[in-house]
């Protein structure tokens, strides 16, 4: 067993957020390693996401990250909701337009103007929430409290209206909302699926608005609910974050895989790595699963057992799949020309479809018709990549071989209806099911977000009480990971808010 040179922090998971705390920590003067279990940095940002819509601006600005090589192909992708006809609708922000005369009324499309208005004002609310440490709702700091009142003063100048209207629906499911607005069933499908991506929910489960703003609340140059495709991939968005951690002098190894965090005197006080070494470090900062963090590394006997209890609870089971198409050509989509390809293509073609493929994955079956978000990134190939929707991290039976190629098979069906043969334009296929992503990204249960996206593990529930404000109930010890606030998805803002955090308190 060697020993390592002391350090200020040591991060364990070289995920974005690990890579965003890492800078901010190093700016400020600390000494700071990031362990990495994998050979190659990110975490599940390349494998699993492939647009950019909520990198927080903050962090963007702070670590300088066009300086260090991040662009985009495109800062505002159109969405295309695609009917199997070939008669599609294009979405662009808040205007939504009909393609091949695709049915859409004058009264559909005022309505989610207004609609699409009124989410993007109301998600602009809950903004700087996501970038600050959750207020807490008992003792109080002075932080807490100017969070709480600046969200309340921002609500009160909505107007008694406006006000109303976001009190009403900041719980409710999304379909209802999205019924309540519009007719056409195919946009209300495109709406509908955005408040599920990534987790175990339909449409008419609870909450759902509350996810949908956290979706739309980000904003790429200054364009709120904007999407993005960087260029060169979600890896170059990576590369960026490297580069801005390394120039900022953070310590960074990969094939680094952590076994145990290590106590001494009842402080975490460093880890020990899989092959017997120790680092030490005055601060410990885990950007792993709440569960893998609590239960695997630290272990539960170094916690009370309420506490055990409420990690062991948190709901972490994944439900979406990435598939990844190489292809010999670009495939033709009916009613699409070629330079409809660069936008985002959506496989929803309304909510009673969406609530039917997750009733499947909630009896442990992948759905027969999955939703599917589709995109065609620049590079030296073509490839289509995908978020197929629903898959079941327990799968009856398990992902078997024969399993994952029947789901395989089942998006391809999806994807010949509106783009027909397909099939013969693949070279090479891959499939990642939630399992697959808990085995290459060492997240418990494949959850993109870590632990779900539901108010009851979200703000100062994230990821259960006694955690919520990136401490936890081991000295020492730190979260700035997707499942601590604000959530997941390529946000960086769990990384920033938890070093900001620790300088605080570890002044």
């Amino acid at each position: 067993m060697s020993m390592k040179d002391n350090y200020d922090a040591v991060i364990i998971g070289g995920g974005h957020n690990g890579l965003v705390c890492a800078s901010y920590l190093a700016k400020a003067g600390r000494k700071v390693l990031v362990l990495e279990a994998n050979d190659q940095l990110g975490g599940a940002a390349p494998g699993c996401a492939h647009i950019i819509n909520q990198l927080n601006g903050a962090v963007a600005n702070d670590l300088e990250l066009t300086k260090h090589g991040l662009k985009y192909t495109d800062t505002n992708l159109a969405t295309i909701a695609l009917g199997e006809g070939g008669e599609h609708l294009k979405i662009e922000g808040t205007r939504v337009s009909a393609l091949n005369g695709a049915a859409l009324s004058e009264e559909d499309r005022v309505s989610f103007n207004k609609m699409m208005r009124s989410l993007h004002k109301f998600s602009n609310l809950l903004g700087p929430v996501w970038g600050k440490k959750p207020p807490r709702l008992k003792n109080q700091d002075l932080e807490d409290k100017i969070t709480l009142g600046k969200l309340g003063l921002s609500i009160r100048m909505l107007g008694k209206r406006d006000m109303q209207d976001f009190l009403r629906i900041a719980l409710m499911n999304a379909a209802d909302l999205v019924e309540d607005a519009v007719e056409n069933k195919l946009l209300q499908g495109a709406i509908a699926v955005d408040s599920v991506w990534g987790t175990h929910l339909a449409p008419r489960s609870p909450g759902t608005v509350l996810s949908l703003f956290y979706r739309l609340s980000g904003a790429i140059n200054g364009r709120q609910g904007a999407l993005a495709l960087p260029a060169g991939g979600m890896g170059a968005v990576v590369d960026a974050l490297v580069a801005a951690a390394a120039s900022n002098g953070v310590d960074i190894r990969t094939g680094a895989a952590v076994e145990q965090i290590l106590v001494e005197n009842d402080r975490a006080c460093g880890v020990q790595l899989a092959g017997g070494e120790i680092i030490t470090a005055n601060l410990v900062i885990s950007n792993a699963d709440p569960k893998r963090t609590f239960l695997n590394l630290l272990g539960a006997r170094h916690l009370d057992a309420g506490f055990v209890r409420r990690i062991s609870k948190t709901r972490t089971n994944g439900n979406t799949a990435r598939l990844t198409l190489k292809l010999n050509s670009l495939p033709e989509f009916t009613g699409l020309a070629r330079s409809d390809l660069k936008n985002r293509l959506l496989i929803a073609p309304d909510i009673l479809y969406l609530e039917e493929a997750f009733n499947q994955a909630k009896y442990g079956e992948f759905s027969n018709q999955p939703a599917m978000e589709i995109v065609f990134p620049e590079g030296a190939e073509p490839t289509l990549s995908a978020l197929v929707q629903y898959a079941p991290y327990h799968l009856k039976g398990g992902w078997t071989d024969e399993a994952r190629t029947a789901f395989l098979e089942k998006a391809l069906d999806q994807l010949d209806r509106y783009a027909p043969g397909i099939r013969d334009h693949i070279r090479e296929s891959e499939l990642l099911t939630p399992a697959d992503i808990e085995a290459r990204y060492h997240i418990t249960g494949g959850h993109w977000h870590h632990v779900e996206m539901q108010i009851d593990q979200m703000l100062m529930m994230r990821p259960v009480h006694g955690s919520a404000q990136y401490q936890t109930p081991m000295p020492g010890l730190y979260l700035c990971g997707a499942g601590a606030h604000p959530g997941g998805s390529v946000t960086g803002a769990p990384g920033m808010n938890a070093a900001k955090r620790i300088l605080a308190m570890e002044a």
